[in-house]
């Protein structure tokens, strides 16, 4: 049983009835870069079929298409070749519009012919000019059926077409078999006994007779089952020339909205929360490495995950209890091109079946994304190339009381927190918390060699002394701590307690957890947010936790900080640099 039989009997591709000319459709099933690789492509196919065509495409590019067909018959043929793997499963319904000149067959010009409806009965095709006219009756396109019948091949006729599949097709028939859990062995395209044995399972499973050999309709069940779980993400070859990207996306889901480069955005249509960004973007390997380094600050990239920068390629996961987010990223030849899929979590294996369709067909085109394209968008600090910068909690500000990088701040910057940084960068834990005094201490994962750490006034402070406290007062947005300047109000708190001092300074929120300094640079305190919210307090009213309690919350921790009694005074410039190099930034992430 020959291929050229099996196309023409199974697909009916070849029955033409007179009506009325329709909009022009064509399936194209192959791009080449070259146009002697796309006739020796063209020749191979219309050895097997009719209704072969060659189209320049542009660029350097030439399509392999079949058709022309009505937009209706276009997709029956369509589903039908892919499931029967005799066209490659990225195969996709194209316009005329979309074709340049015809180079196959020699002399034809289908684009000008009116395209007729394929009907079941008698009819006539021309696959080339001059060709013989035949008459011929077939069945309708076979349709799947709820139940699978017998086989509709004897085992030799199943071994006559199955010894026409490809290498590439014999180890996908082993993947399908391995992906429905009948076989176990490796996928090297050679069936032998352990591949028949799943084969006969699977048949057997199926309700078929188990022979061992799948026929020619059982594999294309066998793809039905094994591609189902893609229904409805309609995954298309998609030809960006902006982005100078081909490969396929699920455009069932998403579609295209916005260039910022480097990014080509394409965005959710439907019910499932997807995203896609195609990478584009001259550079060279520190232009890769700073990609690498700015994508894990985004909010569509979780911060956990694996994740490898090698040279010239780098690959980025992240994953939390909502997202999964897989990036990847080439160099080559000045070009950075890469993409980034973001997916639902708990929907893994359509979404790793997606993967691997994306992944095996990305394909690099000449252009490069314009670095000025999509400037007129709205811009925003909080937004890298239309996308959201991953953002804490809650900040507030810390300092350092010992070399190692120990740090002392408030309690409210550390309740409920996923992970803990110091300065955006660095893991900490608590090491204690006390929620009685509002003052906790941070230990850094890794040690650290801060530039300036606190040493703790051992004298009490006279009442309307200068002091000033350190902090991010605006969460990190400035990249450095602000210092305001007041004066000790009381070494009491409103209610007289002994462990806090009441400030006449005016402080923000993200100040609270920053050391209060006296004027020669030493610590007295660390200030406090404001607990209060059922009446109002007057502007310009702080409290700070005193240093004598900050010491004690430290010891029982271990840990010994260091001590003066020195009541010398700084030039207002010398202490914010001594109150700033002791303080850093404390943020909360979920």
């Amino acid at each position: 049983m020959s291929r050229i039989f099996l196309t023409l009997a199974f697909l009916a591709v070849t029955l033409v009835a007179p009506i009325a000319a329709k909009a022009q459709v064509f399936i194209q099933i192959e791009a080449q870069p070259s146009l002697s690789r796309a006739e020796d492509s063209a020749r191979r196919y219309a050895g097997q079929m009719q209704d072969v065509n060659g189209f320049a495409l542009g660029g350097g590019w030439y399509g392999i298409a079949l058709g022309p067909y009505t937009e209706e018959d276009a997709n029956t043929i369509l589903r039908n070749l892919r499931s029967s793997r005799l066209i490659p499963r990225d195969s996709y319904i194209a316009e005329g519009a979309e074709f340049g000149r015809q180079f196959w067959p020699v002399g034809a010009s289908v684009l000008n012919r009116p395209t007729q409806d394929i009907t079941e009965g008698t009819g006539t095709n021309s696959a080339t000019e001059g060709a013989e006219q035949q008459t011929t009756t077939v069945d309708p396109l076979p349709q799947p059926e709820p139940e699978p019948e017998p086989s509709d091949e004897t085992v030799r006729e199943a071994r006559a077409s199955e010894a026409l599949l490809t290498r590439e097709e014999r180890a996908a028939l082993q993947e399908a078999l391995k992906w429905a859990g009948f076989y176990g062995g490796a996928i090297d395209a050679a069936f032998g006994r352990g591949t028949r044995g799943s084969m006969a399972r699977w048949q057997e499973a199926n309700n078929f007779e188990a022979t061992g050999v799948l026929t020619t309709r059982q594999r294309a069940e066998l793809f039905r089952q094994y591609n189902a779980v893609l229904e409805g993400l309609d995954l298309r070859v998609v030809r960006d020339t902006g982005a100078g990207i081909s490969m396929k996306l699920p455009t069932g889901v998403v579609e295209f909205s916005k260039y910022e480069p480097p990014f080509a955005h394409y965005e959710a249509t439907g019910d499932i929360d997807a995203k896609v960004l195609l990478i584009s973007q001259a550079g060279d390997r520190a232009t890769l490495a700073g990609l690498y380094d700015i994508m894990q600050t985004l909010e569509i990239v979780p911060q956990d995950g694996p994740r490898n920068l090698d040279g010239d390629s780098f690959t980025l996961i992240g994953e939390n209890a909502y997202t999964i987010s897989h990036t990847q990223a080439w160099l080559r030849d000045g070009h950075i091109k890469g993409f980034t899929v973001v997916w639902p979590a708990g929907d893994e294996e359509r979404r790793t079946r997606m993967l691997g369709e994306m992944q095996e067909s990305f394909s690099r085109l000449d252009t490069v994304l314009d670095p000025t394209a999509g400037t007129n968008d709205v811009q925003s600090i909080d937004l890298v190339a239309g996308l959201e910068i991953r953002k804490p909690k809650i900040s507030r500000s810390g300092f350092y009381v010992d070399r190692s990088g120990t740090v002392v701040t408030t309690t409210e910057v550390v309740a409920s927190c996923g992970r803990i940084t110091l300065d955006e960068t660095i893991e900490a834990e608590v090491q204690t918390a006390n929620d009685e005094t509002g003052i906790a201490v941070l230990r850094p994962s890794t040690p650290l060699a801060p530039l300036g750490v606190a040493a703790f006034q051992q004298n009490i402070p006279r009442l309307q002394s200068d002091v000033a406290v350190a902090g991010y007062s605006y969460g990190g947005v400035l990249g450095a701590p602000s210092v305001t300047f007041g004066q000790l109000a009381d070494v009491r708190g409103l209610n007289g307690e002994q462990e806090m001092k009441r400030l006449a300074l005016n402080a923000l929120d993200g100040d609270a957890g920053g050391p209060v300094v006296d004027a020669g640079g030493a610590v007295v305190g660390m200030l406090l947010p404001a607990r209060d919210n059922s009446r109002q307090l007057p502007e310009g009213v702080s409290f700070a936790a005193n240093a004598e309690t900050i010491r004690r919350v430290l010891e029982q921790a271990g840990i010994t900080p260091s001590a003066t009694n020195g009541n010398g005074q700084m030039p207002p410039e010398s202490l914010s640099e001594r109150a700033s190099g002791m303080t850093v930034l404390v943020s909360c992430w979920e």
